[in-house]
């Protein structure tokens, strides 16, 4: 009876320890859950902030060369002004003239017919001249207002180009934050976020996505790619390519399915994209493309060169059709 008592009460006391370990490993997982959400969160704002940094320095130089159209129509303005002004002083000095001419006329009227005629003749002569220096001045007067019309519009739009650009500044912002955040576990060695050219450079080396000489993901470089999928797929107004970059040594002979490397390239860039697709990124918005060895990040021959230019570049461009829109306009 004291064995049976005995082994009863080990039953619960390992029941109960059991019960103690679950719910500590589920207050684990759910802490985990979040903490990966958080991240995730920063890194698409993250990666938002670089297509919009990128964006902004585009629509700078826009503004620039806009600014630079303004302060000429404001200086043809100015010239115009300067011109009128100028009219209007001859026009004065004209009717002056005009005015003594009529006085000497009247004191001449004695004189010779033939003096007479000739007076009169400048005096015709004048009043034409008169006549076509009022209608210069009309119509300088009107040229000023529309120079003035114009000028109010250009400032206008280039207020609307100004709103598009901090809107853009703020998507880029939001872009590159979401791709930082997506991809905030992996080694900086093997995956790196940049921005070059007004556009966001997701760069992932071989060792991250590939055997040596192989197409096929790699489970590490899987999850990478799912996670930036998931992270681009509501991202309508960013379109994506990816380029394979291989090393300048050529493949074995043999290769199944391959003859150099820009079919290797190519067809690493299309397994990629057949990931991110697969995760649901449209494949309307993804291209994928191979360069072979010909982009290298570095050109020397070392191992250590050459395994950096083993990489494979998602290039993240920023659609910018509501500015274009407005430069066709103009």
């Amino acid at each position: 009876m004291n064995t049976n008592l005995l082994k009863n009460a080990c039953t619960i006391l390992l029941g109960g320890a059991l019960l103690s370990g679950c719910v500590a490993s589920k207050k684990y997982d759910d802490l985990m859950t979040q903490k990966m959400n958080l991240e995730r969160e920063k890194a698409e704002c993250d990666n938002t902030l670089s297509k919009l940094q990128a964006d902004k320095k585009n629509l700078d130089e826009l503004y620039a060369e806009l600014t630079k159209n303004n302060n000429k129509l404001v200086a043809d303005s100015i010239q115009t002004g300067i011109i009128l002004r100028k009219t209007k002083q001859l026009y004065n000095d004209l009717n002056s003239t005009y005015e003594k001419l009529n006085r000497n006329h009247e004191k001449l009227l004695a004189n010779s017919a033939s003096e007479t005629s000739k007076l009169s003749g400048d005096l015709a002569r004048r009043e034409a001249e008169l006549k076509a220096l009022d209608a210069s001045l009309n119509k300088s007067k009107g040229q000023i207002d529309q120079l003035s019309t114009d000028l109010k519009a250009r400032e206008e739009k280039l207020k609307e180009l100004q709103r598009i650009l901090d809107e853009k500044d703020k998507a880029v912002a939001n872009l590159r934050t979401k791709v930082n955040n997506a991809l905030l576990g992996f080694n900086s060695k093997d995956l790196t976020v940049n921005v070059k050219n007004g556009k966001v450079y997701v760069s992932l080396s071989e060792q991250l996505l590939f055997k040596s000489g192989s197409t096929k993901v790699d489970k590490k470089g899987q999850d990478a790619l799912e996670k930036l999928a998931k992270a681009l797929k509501d991202q309508e107004d960013v379109n994506v390519v990816v380029e394979g970059h291989t090393d300048d040594v050529p493949i074995s002979k043999g290769t199944a399915g391959m003859k150099d490397n820009w079919d290797l390239s190519v067809l690493r860039a299309t397994e990629i994209t057949r990931i991110l697709t697969d995760a649901g990124l449209p494949g309307s918005r993804v291209t994928p493309s191979g360069r072979a060895e010909n982009v290298p990040l570095e050109a020397a021959k070392t191992a250590d060169a050459r395994q950096k230019n083993r990489r494979t570049e998602i290039i993240l461009t920023p659609k910018l059709d509501e500015l274009f829109q407005i430069l066709e306009k103009n």
